[in-house]
C-alpha cells in the first residue's frame, strides 16, 4: 500500500485516513518535481514566427478576421 504525505518541520506527515502501528518501519521516496516537462518555449520553439500569409494586423484583430466582429 501506498501513503502519501509532507515534510512539515523535517518530519513526514502522511495524509489521512493513513495509521501506521508506532514504530513502524517505512521505505521514503521523494515525488520527483515536474520541474522534468519542458517550457511552453520549449514546446513551441520550432514555429515560433514561423506563420505566413496574415494580415499585419491579425494579432490586434484576430477576431474580426475568424468571426468578423468591428476591427480595434
Amino acid at each position: 500500500m501506498t501513503y502519501r504525505g509532507r515534510v512539515q518541520n523535517g518530519v513526514i506527515v502522511l495524509e489521512p485516513p493513513a495509521k501506521l502501528p508506532e514504530g513502524a518501519e517505512v521505505d521514503v521516496a521523494p515525488v520527483e518535481a515536474p520541474d522534468d516537462e519542458p517550457t511552453w518555449y520549449e514546446v513551441f520553439k520550432d514555429i515560433i514566427g514561423k506563420a505566413e500569409g496574415f494580415p499585419p494586423d491579425f494579432s490586434r484583430n484576430h477576431d474580426h478576421y475568424l468571426y468578423g466582429t468591428p476591427k480595434e
